[in-house]
C-alpha cells in the first residue's frame, strides 16, 4: 500500500510541468510554447534513455523497485508512455488541450485509482467511471470555455482509463492513452461541434 501511494504522488507531480508552463508564463519569463515543447521532447527522450538503460543494460536502482509494478519488470514501464503521451500532446495540440490533457493524468488517473479496487477488469466500476469523468471535467473547464469540448476531453479521459485495451497478450498502458484520447476528443469537439 505504501509503495501504491508512493507511486500515485509521483503521478500527481507531473502537474508540476503544467504548474511550471502556467507560471512561467503568467510571470513572462520566457518559457514560450516553442520552448515548453523542446523540454517536454527532452524529458521523453530522457525516459526512453531511462528505459534502455533498464531493459538492455541491466541498470538497477532502488528507485525502480518502488515505482514499478512487478509486471513492469520486464518492459517498457509506466512512467515511459507517461513522459511520452505527455509530450506527444503538447507536440500537436495547443496549451488549451493539451494542458487539461496532461492534468488528466497527473491527477485524474491516481484519484480515479485511489477508489479502484486494483482489480484488472476490462471495464472498470461505475464509480471510477464517474470519478474520472467528473474529476476531468472539473480539470478541463478552466481551459476550455466550450462545454462540448470540457465534456469530450472528460469522456476520451475516462474511456482510457476506465476500458482496458489489450491487443494480443500486451495490455496498453492508460499512461499513454488517457491525454492523447481526451486532447483528440477536445480537438475534435472545439473543430466540429457548434458553440
Amino acid at each position: 500500500m505504501a509503495d501504491e501511494l508512493k507511486r500515485r504522488l509521483v503521478h500527481a507531480s507531473g502537474s508540476g510541468l503544467v504548474a511550471l508552463y502556467l507560471l512561467a508564463n503568467y510571470l513572462e519569463v520566457g518559457l514560450t510554447w516553442q520552448y515548453f515543447r523542446v523540454l517536454m521532447v527532452v524529458l521523453a527522450v530522457g525516459a526512453i534513455g531511462l528505459e534502455f538503460l533498464r531493459l538492455r543494460v541491466g541498470l538497477e536502482w532502488w528507485l525502480y523497485d518502488k515505482l514499478t509494478r512487478e509486471y513492469e519488470q520486464d518492459q517498457f514501464a509506466g512512467y515511459g508512455y507517461y513522459m511520452l503521451s505527455m509530450t506527444i500532446v503538447v507536440v500537436v495540440f495547443q496549451p488549451a488541450i493539451a494542458l487539461p490533457a496532461m492534468l488528466m493524468l497527473a491527477l485524474g488517473d491516481p484519484i480515479s485509482g485511489a477508489v479502484s479496487d486494483d482489480s484488472l477488469r476490462r471495464v472498470k466500476s461505475p464509480k471510477v467511471l464517474a470519478t474520472m469523468f467528473v474529476v476531468s471535467g472539473a480539470i478541463a473547464a478552466p481551459f476550455l470555455a466550450n462545454p462540448a469540448a470540457i465534456v469530450a476531453a472528460a469522456l476520451g479521459a475516462t474511456v482510457a482509463d476506465g476500458i482496458t485495451v489489450r491487443i494480443g497478450d500486451f495490455i496498453v498502458d492508460d499512461n499513454l492513452t488517457i491525454p492523447i484520447y481526451a486532447a483528440v476528443l477536445a480537438w475534435l469537439a472545439l473543430e466540429f461541434v457548434p458553440v
